[in-house]
């Protein structure tokens, strides 16, 4: 991500290209291009509605809303794959930022999480020292 930042700054300096176009070249390029990531959803969507509201697009060959494991309350983000990239595409251009159940919703193509471990908070462990279950890494860590 450091390269990619160093290099952005240096076109935006030039003025080359506009910096929306060039960071979602990439991000296209880092992933297969069918899967995307919907966040900001309202609690109230299901899988079903999901795929309902993708489904225009092209052929939604799953869609997930990803859930709490001790409540199985959504957690406001889900994923949608296509069956092609250009179904995929299309989507994406025309969620984004788009209402889907009274919440305007963000859409992106999704990235591979990293492998290794993860570190988990919680009650029995240590948050942000680095010190139990590994480093803080500024996010959920989900």
């Amino acid at each position: 991500m450091a390269f990619s930042s160093k290099l952005g700054s240096l076109l935006r300096q030039n003025g080359q290209i506009p910096m929306t176009s060039f960071l979602n070249s990439i991000r296209c390029m880092s992933t297969s291009g069918k899967k995307l990531f919907i966040g900001g959803l309202s609690y109230g969507t299901d899988d079903q509605s999901l795929k309902e509201a993708f489904s225009g697009f092209g052929d939604v060959t799953e869609a997930k809303i990803i859930t709490d494991r001790d409540t199985g309350r959504s957690r406001g983000f889900g994923f949608v794959n296509f069956a092609d990239d250009e179904s995929a595409s299309n989507a994406l251009s025309a969620m984004d930022g788009q209402e889907l159940n009274g919440r305007n919703i963000r859409v992106s193509y999704a990235t591979e999480r990293p492998s290794g471990p993860r570190s988990f908070g919680g009650n029995g462990g240590f948050r942000g020292d680095g010190g139990f279950g590994g480093g803080f890494r500024g996010d959920s860590g989900y």
